[in-house]
Parts: C-alpha cells; sequence; structure tokens
C-alpha cells in the first residue's frame, strides 16, 4: 500500500516537470520570434530570412554554413537582374528610332525635281476591270504577200536581201525560163501577122471604095485582121499571167517585182538556183500594222466583241499600245476550244515584231463606278515584300504600305493604307526606293 502511494508521487512529479519543460520552451520559442520581428523590420528585408534559416539550424541540427551559401546565391540574383531591366528600355527606344529613320527617306525640292519624280494627289477614278489573254504578234496577212515565179527556169539574178526595205515594182531577182521565151515568140509573130493582116485590110477596103474589088475580099480581109488581133491579146495576156513583161530585151527573161512597199522577211532563192513554178522565193510584209492574236475561251466570247478597246502588252520588250479588236471568229476550234480573235496594231518603227509573245487586256466597261481612293500604277512599289507608296512627307517621303485592289495598266486601286488627297511619287517612285536601300545599308553597317 505504501509502495502504491509512494510510485503515485514519484510519476506526479514527473509529470510536472515535463509540463514545466514544454511552457519553458514555448516562452523561449516566442521569444525567438518576437525577436526575428524585430530584427525583420529593422533590417533590410533580408535578415529575416537569416534568422528563419539560423533558428531552423538550431532547432533540427543542420550546417550554418551550406545555408549561408545558399542564401548568398539567392541574394546575388535580383541584384544583377535589376540593372538588366533598366537597361532595356533604352535599347528599345533606340531600336524604334532607327526604324522611324529607315522608314523615312530624306530628299529636297531640288534632289526630287533632278531625280524627275512627279508628284501627284492620290483621289477617285474609274478603274475598269481588265480579261487578260495571251497572244502573239503576227503579220498583217492582208499586207503580206508570198512571191513565186511561176514558171519553171533558173535564177540570173538576186537584187532583194533578207531583211531589206523595198518599194511598190522594185525588181527582187530574176529569171530565166524557156516557156516564157515560147510565149513571147509566139506574142511577136502575132504581132506581126496582125500588121500584115491591118495592110491587106487597109488595101482591101481601098479597092473596094473606088469599086475595084469586089465587097468579100474586104470581109476576108477583116477576119484576118481580127484573127491576128486575138492571137497578139492572147501571147499577151500569158505572159502577164506568168508574171513576165510582153516585151523584153531577152525572150525568156522573167522579173521578180514586189507588189506594194515591205519588207523582205523571208529569202529562199539563190543565183544559179533552178527554181519551180510554185516555189516560194520571198516572203514581203508590210509591217507598219501587225495582228496581235489571241484564242478566246467559250466562257469569255461574251466579253470579247468587235470593237472593244484592249491594251496590248509585251513584258520581254516592255511596250504596251491600245487598240480595238477587229475580229472575233464565228466557230470554236474542235480541239482548242477556243475562238481566234485578233487586234490590228499600228507599228511604224517595228517595235512590234511577229513572234512576240503579248498578253491582251479586254478593258470591259462593266464597272462605271469611281474608286474612292487611286494612284498611278507606277508608283506602286515592293518595299519589304508589301506592295507600298512613298508618301510626301516633310524633308522627304515615307513608304507606306497599301492593300491594293483592282487596276487597268494606269491606275491603282487603294483599299487601305492612303487617303484621298495624300501627295505621293507618281512617277520616278523608283528613285526613292533606291536611296531607301542605300539608307538602309548605311543603317547596317
Amino acid at each position: 500500500m505504501a509502495n502504491s502511494k509512494s510510485t503515485s508521487a514519484t510519476s506526479g512529479r514527473t509529470q510536472l516537470i515535463v509540463i514545466v519543460l514544454v511552457l519553458l520552451l514555448g516562452g523561449a520559442g516566442a521569444y525567438l520570434l518576437l525577436r526575428g520581428g524585430e530584427s525583420h523590420g529593422e533590417g533590410d528585408g533580408h535578415g529575416h530570412g537569416e534568422k528563419t534559416s539560423q533558428s531552423e539550424d538550431d532547432g533540427h541540427g543542420h550546417g550554418a554554413e551550406e545555408k549561408d551559401a545558399s542564401k548568398g546565391a539567392g541574394k546575388s540574383e535580383p541584384k544583377e537582374a535589376q540593372p538588366s531591366k533598366s537597361s532595356a528600355a533604352p535599347a528599345k527606344e533606340e531600336s524604334g528610332g532607327h526604324k522611324e529613320e529607315a522608314e523615312k527617306v530624306p530628299m529636297t525640292d531640288a534632289q526630287v525635281k533632278s531625280a524627275g519624280i512627279k508628284i501627284e494627289r492620290s483621289g477617285s477614278a474609274i478603274v475598269r476591270t481588265a480579261l487578260q489573254l495571251p497572244g502573239e504578234i503576227r503579220f498583217n496577212e492582208d499586207r503580206t504577200a508570198h512571191i513565186v515565179p511561176r514558171v519553171v527556169g533558173v535564177v540570173e539574178g538576186v537584187s532583194a536581201n533578207l531583211g531589206q526595205q523595198v518599194r511598190k515594182g522594185q525588181v527582187l531577182a530574176v529569171v530565166s525560163s524557156a516557156g516564157v521565151s515560147s510565149i513571147r515568140s509566139d506574142l511577136q509573130a502575132a504581132q506581126r501577122r496582125r500588121e500584115l493582116a491591118q495592110t491587106t485590110y487597109d488595101r482591101e477596103r481601098t479597092l473596094w471604095e473606088q469599086k475595084i474589088s469586089p465587097e468579100q475580099d474586104v470581109l476576108q480581109a477583116r477576119q484576118a485582121l481580127r484573127e491576128a488581133e486575138i492571137a497578139v491579146a492572147n501571147a499577151t495576156q500569158q505572159l502577164r499571167t506568168l508574171g513576165a513583161a510582153p516585151s523584153s530585151g531577152a525572150l525568156g527573161r522573167v522579173e521578180l517585182r514586189a507588189p506594194f512597199d515591205g519588207m523582205v522577211v523571208e529569202k529562199h532563192i539563190a543565183l544559179g538556183e533552178a527554181v519551180q513554178e510554185s516555189t516560194n522565193v520571198f516572203t514581203l510584209s508590210d509591217l507598219s500594222t501587225v495582228w496581235a492574236e489571241m484564242s478566246v475561251s467559250a466562257r469569255d466570247l461574251m466579253q470579247v466583241r468587235v470593237g472593244e478597246r484592249v491594251r496590248v502588252r509585251a513584258a520581254a520588250a516592255d511596250m504596251v499600245a491600245d487598240g480595238k479588236i477587229s475580229y472575233v471568229g464565228s466557230l470554236i476550234g474542235a480541239q482548242t476550244r477556243t475562238a481566234p480573235a485578233r487586234v490590228v496594231l499600228d507599228n511604224p518603227r517595228g517595235a512590234w515584231r511577229p513572234g512576240l509573245f503579248v498578253t491582251v487586256e479586254v478593258l470591259t466597261n462593266d464597272n462605271e463606278t469611281p474608286s474612292p481612293v487611286t494612284v498611278a500604277s507606277d508608283a506602286v512599289q515592293t518595299v519589304e515584300d508589301k506592295p507600298s507608296v512613298f508618301v510626301k512627307v516633310e524633308g522627304g517621303f515615307e513608304a507606306r504600305p497599301v492593300r491594293i485592289g483592282r487596276s487597268d495598266g494606269q491606275r491603282v486601286e487603294i483599299l487601305e493604307g492612303l487617303q484621298s488627297g495624300e501627295s505621293y511619287a507618281a512617277d520616278g517612285s523608283f528613285v526613292i526606293k533606291s536611296e531607301q536601300g542605300k539608307s538602309s545599308a548605311t543603317h547596317s553597317h
């Protein structure tokens, strides 16, 4: 009984000691927390982290050196990051300044005038849609001739050369023909018989008027004269059909002459060569006018009509000409399923050469509503892979990206990027583009 009472007293004292120890440890922890809060308010913002780490080291037994090294690494990162953020803003502003300088091309009024740059104002205009058809320049077949000898013979002389401009009636070549010689001999014989018949008829008529010879003799003499005249006319016509003159120094001489003014575009004849009656020895063409021929599909025939205005462009030769459709075929080809059409073009300087590929733009009149903002077609340049217009600003020009719409080759519709009435470089914009390229190269270096 006494042992149990002593045991209970001992366990009670032990519990009291444990409770006292717990209270002491709680008070010590509260004291440390209060001291940490005060040092956090008085420090530079990093002391709290250090105290906390110290207390954790005391409580858990970790090494203080590892914690200090990690804290030093963590503190150095914010200090280095702050200057980099502050220095980024000036760099960005500087790059933006260079971009603005590159977009503006400085040019004085004197430089603009000397470069031949024409300043215009954007405004409304009618931009007609154009149907584009591939075509080719060909000879005007109405003014092209294929020269053939029309007789069998041997070439005695050639006076025309390939590419030579000849006049109507000019001798191109001379051919000697046995057939022409025979016909010309028959003509001379018929002419002699006609002269004799004429003399006989005159004598018989005189005798009949004097009542010396009967009228029958006069009638027979008249019949012989008419037959001689027919023989002369027949031989003359044969020579003309063969292209030979009735009278010539040589019986077999045949002169090949130009039927009109033109150029020798083909030549297939040489001195001493034997030619046949159907040999094409020369091709002569009047190149003052040419044909622009194109093939029109069935769905486009309603827009391609005789008299419709067209614009012919040759990209290879950088040429443009206006004209009208003069012919549209009535039948569609069985193989191509297209109809032929052509335009007659004036060619005074011979710049439109047969064989040149062209694009024929048929300018339709379906849209007569003016576009609000248009510029000259030469004003649109490609800057940084975007269509742009050089707008006149103070001290130079500025490349303005635009969105373009329809074009008829002379005016371009501007849908976005330009307002009506703004001044821009119409002619000579390529000069400004080259100056912009020089300026960009200078900034890059």
